[in-house]
């Protein structure tokens, strides 16, 4: 089998990070077609008008699949995110962030294992913006459907019945938002009744917040709309050391981006210094995404002994290698295991 990826380097760090998953993941003996795509962003805005060119969207529909680093957003002006462009020209809904504990991170929690399920192209990110210049103000519409809260739901009781998660809670606010919040809650209820298996409750968006920082192990998946679930992933990559160990991916009923959820870190881009771990563990997703579980784990458990060991490790988590000692040392790891499963 030969999979056909589209790859996105992104900027900054992008690069690097992607190139060290891409030894990893080809380190497990499958085959890959790496589809490069290597102008997007701001050199993408110099080189044909558009941060986001029709010759990316184009190859992530011929794949299905892309494997993407880092694209700087500028913040206040400039172009509009790439990340939110792919995502609503592709109906990419479903975000899914896995936030999971890694041995030898000092954070406050042990044994975390949440995922997120965001809604990924409507909410207050649907780009509905209205500015009064006599005035001053500014008008941004949250917009919510029908149709976005119940796909998004039904893909999160979907996740959790095909891979044995046992609790789901809606996140919402609707004791403020009495149309979209209810609404949401409603649909939550109504799909729920057909997964007697699955746990169920709810929370407001404020006592969620609290509930995490407090009591994370009460918790399994969460689902919820776009802004709420934006909130909550970075909070709950919090837990677990950051945003640059945790993975991302946005996927469609067409189509599935795989994305390092940290920044371009413009700053250390260059210098062999990043840690690829994020990226590593979104390989890990897509791997799982195309069919193979078995791999998928074998790239998981090497990850986990690497930061048990704690002897290459990059600078972020307390260790001195580089970027690519790390990448070569789990690439080393896997391809190991892999032939000894093999023999």
């Amino acid at each position: 089998m030969v999979y056909n990826v589209t790859l996105i380097p992104g900027d900054g760090i992008g690069p690097e990070v992607v190139e060290a998953t891409v030894s990893v993941l080809e380190s497990t003996g499958l085959k890959f077609v790496w589809d490069r795509q290597e102008t997007i962003g701001a050199a993408a805005v110099e080189e044909y008008g558009t941060p986001l060119p029709e010759m990316v969207l184009d190859s992530v529909r011929r794949n299905k699949v892309a494997l993407k680093g880092p694209v700087t957003t500028p913040v206040g002006k400039g172009f509009k995110s790439v990340n939110v462009g792919l995502r609503q020209r592709l109906d990419l809904f479903a975000n899914v962030r896995p936030c999971l504990t890694l041995p030898g991170i000092k954070t406050p929690f042990e044994n975390v294992d949440l995922i997120i399920f965001r809604e990924n192209t409507e909410g207050l990110y649907s780009g509905i913006e209205n500015f009064d210049e006599r005035l001053e103000i500014a008008d941004t519409i949250s917009r919510i459907t029908r149709t976005g809260c119940r796909r998004i739901i039904e893909f999160a009781f979907d996740y959790a019945r095909r891979t044995g998660r046992q609790k789901i809670t809606l996140v919402h606010k609707a004791n403020i938002l009495k149309q979209a919040g209810a609404m949401f809650l409603d649909i939550g209820r109504e799909v729920a009744a057909r997964y007697p298996e699955i746990e169920v409750n709810d929370r407001i968006i404020d006592n969620m917040s609290m509930q995490l920082v407090m009591y994370p192990e009460r918790y399994d998946c969460i689902v919820t709309t776009n802004l709420f679930g934006d909130i909550l992933s970075d909070l709950c990559a919090g837990l677990v050391g950051g945003l640059g160990v945790v993975a991302g991916a946005n996927i469609g009923s067409e189509y599935a981006i795989f994305e390092a959820v940290h920044g371009s870190a413009p700053d250390i881009a260059g210098q062999n210094k990043a840690n690829p771990t994020a990226l590593i563990r979104t390989g890990e997703m897509m791997l799982r995404h195309l069919g193979e579980h078995a791999i998928a784990d074998v790239v998981a458990s090497e990850l986990v002994s690497v930061y048990q060991e704690g002897r290459t490790l990059t600078a972020d988590v307390g260790g001195t290698s580089s970027t690519d000692e790390f990448a070569a040392y789990l690439s080393d790891r896997i391809s190991s295991r892999v032939a000894s499963l093999k023999a």
